[in-house]
């Protein structure tokens, strides 16, 4: 099985990778340093096969052809972290804010587990769910 790379468009190169390295805690993949001393790509692990590339929204255009970068806020995904119960859903939330991100909603059992979402710092939105119990 290939591995996947999602990538999303960002507007702040340092801003994101704060957000993703020290507000979400997921490592950086490393490489080639440029001039803002982060490797380009810019990428963070998600998970076993799985990373996180985030492109300058004006290199972003070029993948879509005659397609618009959406606008910030505008929402078509929701990403999502699977954390290890309540009690993580609310640190790693209260972490992504400090680090840049935006409580969108705040956490709340649902039915489907307890979760909090969070927008990074160009509004993409990350919904952090532990289990239901």
């Amino acid at each position: 099985m290939p591995d996947v790379v999602v990538s999303l468009p960002v507007h702040d190169r340092l801003a994101a990778h704060a957000f993703y390295g020290a507000g979400l805690g997921l490592p950086l993949v490393d490489g080639d340093r440029t001039d803002d001393g982060l490797p380009e790509p810019l990428q963070h692990v998600l998970g076993a096969g799985v990373t996180l590339m985030l492109v300058p929204t004006d290199g972003f255009g070029w993948v879509l052809g005659d397609r618009a970068v959406a606008a910030p806020g505008t929402s078509e995904t929701v990403l999502g972290l699977a954390l290890d119960g309540a009690a993580a859903v609310d640190a790693l939330a209260e972490r992504a804010v400090v680090h840049g991100g935006t409580l969108v909603t705040d956490a709340a059992q649902q039915p489907w587990g307890y979760c909090a979402t969070v927008a990074d710092p160009d509004g993409h939105l990350w919904m952090l769910q532990a289990a239901a119990e």
